[in-house]
Parts: C-alpha cells; structure tokens; sequence
C-alpha cells in the first residue's frame, strides 16, 4: 500500500433503532447539524457545481488539524433492508467509504473507508506526518460517534 493510501475502520454502538441510524447516516445533507468536523455539505453535479440530484454532495470537513478536507461524495449503494450504504469520494481524498448498519442491542453501524491521498499537501503531509493524520481522522470520528448517538436519540 502507498504512503499515501489509508484505510480507516470504524465499529460505532448506538442506543437507538437500526432504522433510526440508517436514516441519519444517508442523510447527509444533515451531517453539519450534528457532526462538528463536517463544516458544510451542498448538493452538486457530478462535476461539482452546483444543484445536481441527491446522490452527490460536496462536503467541507475539517477536524483537529487546521487543514480542510473538501471531497464530494457520490452515492453507489443504499439499501436499507440489508442495512448497506456506499459512497464514492473524489477531490481533496479519492476512494470510496461503506457503511453497515446491523441490529445489536441497539444498533452496531461498521465503517470502512479506503481512501488516497490526492492534494499536495495531503500527499506531503502523508510522507512525514501519517501517524498525526491518523489520530487526527479518528478524532473526527470520536465527535461524529456522539453527535450520531444525540441525533437520533433528539428525534
């Protein structure tokens, strides 16, 4: 794997229904209202402008690290009745980030995102700082895991 790949998994637990988190999570349009990293989300075209259809956004994330993260995300996969959902992302991160929503004594959402690194900085930063980006991601997630839990138990 290049220096520049990352793969990151994820094992989210929460007290609430599998169809309540599956709601939330392929609402993304609703992620800055309680995911504190994900600063902004538009709908777009698949080349990113403006407008477009419901399956592709742009998103601007930043976590601990001052260093942006903008990336749009397409929808390939949501299936509900198997609990999948599957996403394309191209711009500051390339790869694709899949999701699995599973009943497990309240509900046990599994992430995985396989991503490369596709900015300058992102690629350099990846060459001499790949453990800090790392921790960096998985602060990110800390805070959407309890912005999740919140979410859907307020609903």
């Amino acid at each position: 794997m290049s220096v520049t790949s990352y793969v990151f998994r994820a094992t989210w637990t929460i007290s609430a229904s599998p169809d309540a988190v599956f709601a939330a999570v392929v609402d993304v349009a609703s992620y800055p209202r309680w995911w504190p990293d994900v600063r902004s989300v538009r709908p777009c075209d698949d080349s990113g402008g403006t407008g477009g259809d419901t399956d592709t956004a742009l998103l601007i994330c930043r976590s601990t690290l001052p260093l942006p993260i903008t990336v749009r995300m397409r929808r390939v996969e949501q299936n509900r009745p198997e609990g999948r959902v599957a996403v394309a992302l191209t711009g500051d991160l390339e790869g694709v980030l899949t999701g699995l929503v599973v009943a497990d004594n309240g509900t046990r959402l599994e992430i995985t995102q396989r991503v490369v690194a596709r900015t300058t900085v992102l690629r350099s930063l990846s060459l001499v700082a790949r453990p800090l980006l790392r921790v960096n991601h998985a602060m990110m997630m800390r805070r959407g895991l309890r912005g999740l839990r919140a979410h859907v138990a307020s609903q």
